[in-house]
């Protein structure tokens, strides 16, 4: 996962999509056989249970933070539910981007151009990451990232993108930490916001530290902070609709 970014901020939150009839009108209206597939496995109804829904933890490292700018060089991906991790399952790519490495990244991100001259094109993967994805929930910590690149990407690639739910592991922490305003003596003494950072997340429900900024090891870590989550705030029978978007 990138980290050049400031301190994230909370996101106002919008209406939440009827992901089951948003899937519905895609399948029959995209072009590529691919997508047609992805959106044909449909998607969990709303009222699923969280003790029900299979996700799966997604992470990209990419070459910047825009999406229309910059390019994904790595995905992991992390199957898992409430209560299980299937780490057997998990996978990781490394893609040849179309937008050029910067110092910057490769300094964060330990990928180099040598790494990638070889590497696959995203469209040469593009099979397998869908089947992955299909029928279960992604899991991210920040949708601005993984859900944005890759619509970015096909739509560059194929001429249409790609839409799905995703549960933001950084948004739940968001509505703990930041949905109020400071009180009085948080002003004056000038604190700081919480941290709402995957690390600095974690750490608050005593996790390991993994070091950051590897695809695979940062969906593992999403995949557990979501676990720790739903462990600590919500209920195994916590409606899906409470927390994805």
């Amino acid at each position: 996962m990138f980290y050049l970014q400031p301190e994230e901020k909370p996101v106002k939150a919008t209406p939440t999509p009827d992901w089951p009839s948003c899937f519905q009108t895609l399948a029959a209206t995209v072009r590529d056989p691919r997508l047609q597939r992805f959106y044909q496995a449909g998607v969990i109804a709303a009222n699923t249970p969280l003790s029900e829904v299979p996700f799966v933890a997604m992470d990209f490292e990419t070459t910047g933070l825009n999406p229309n700018k910059h390019g994904i060089i790595s995905i992991g991906l992390v199957p898992f539910d409430i209560r299980r991790i299937h780490c057997r399952r998990a996978r990781h790519w490394i893609v040849k981007p179309r937008k050029p490495l910067v110092e910057e990244s490769v300094v964060i991100h330990g990928i180099t151009h040598s790494d990638v001259r070889q590497a696959p094109d995203l469209l040469r993967i593009l099979e397998p990451l869908l089947a992955a994805l299909a029928g279960r929930v992604p899991v991210v910590h920040h949708r601005g990232i993984e859900r944005a690149f890759l619509d970015a990407a096909l739509r560059e690639r194929l001429g249409e993108g790609i839409r799905f739910p995703v549960v933001d592991t950084m948004d739940l922490e968001a509505r703990l930490h930041r949905g109020k305003a400071p009180g009085f003596w948080a002003r004056l003494l000038g604190r700081k916001p919480v941290s709402i950072r995957l690390a600095d997340s974690r750490s608050r429900y005593h996790l390991p530290y993994y070091q950051p900024h590897h695809a695979l090891t940062d969906a593992l870590a999403t995949a557990e902070l979501l676990q720790a989550q739903i462990a600590h705030h919500y209920t195994p029978e916590t409606q899906i609709r409470e927390i994805w978007r």
